[in-house]
């Protein structure tokens, strides 16, 4: 069963906040599928410095956005419920086209393994439709308490 996410539930999924919470809203969860939404506007922090007059959303942040709708995916399941999402791995990580203010990101991830709280991905990112960005993503998930 396809279901779609509000801010909200993402929101109550992600500990990410403004400006950092990169993804808007999923339009379909499924077991171990995920596809959200980034709306990507020129009021974004980051196109202050990336590139004055010539304003392109850095790769690092596309990817983090992949990584970030992965992460739905992720604390949707029960098992990983109050914990934290970390980076364990960026492999294979392609660029194709430039992101500008305006584009809509739609993000696909698909887990291709997961096992004891890692979680092996493959993400794509597309505007209009074109593939912009791709990468296979590892995840962890780990307890809050330090």
């Amino acid at each position: 069963m396809k279901q779609k996410l509000s801010i909200g539930e993402i929101l109550n999924l992600l500990p990410h906040r403004y400006p950092f919470l990169l993804v808007d809203k999923i339009l379909e969860l499924e077991e171990n599928k995920i596809v959200g939404v980034k709306n990507v506007t020129i009021n974004e922090p980051f196109f202050q410095g990336h590139f004055p007059g010539h304003p392109i959303m850095p790769g690092v942040l596309i990817i983090e956005a992949m990584a970030q709708t992965g992460g739905v995916l992720i604390f949707s399941k029960e098992e990983n419920k109050g914990k934290i999402p970390l980076f364990a791995a960026i492999d294979k990580a392609r660029f194709k086209k430039p992101v500008y203010p305006g584009d809509q990101l739609i993000i696909k991830v698909e887990i291709l393994k997961m096992l004891r709280g890692v979680a092996k991905a493959k993400a794509e990112a597309y505007v209009d439709g074109n593939l912009v960005a791709k990468a296979e993503l590892m995840f962890t998930a780990v307890n809050i308490s330090r």
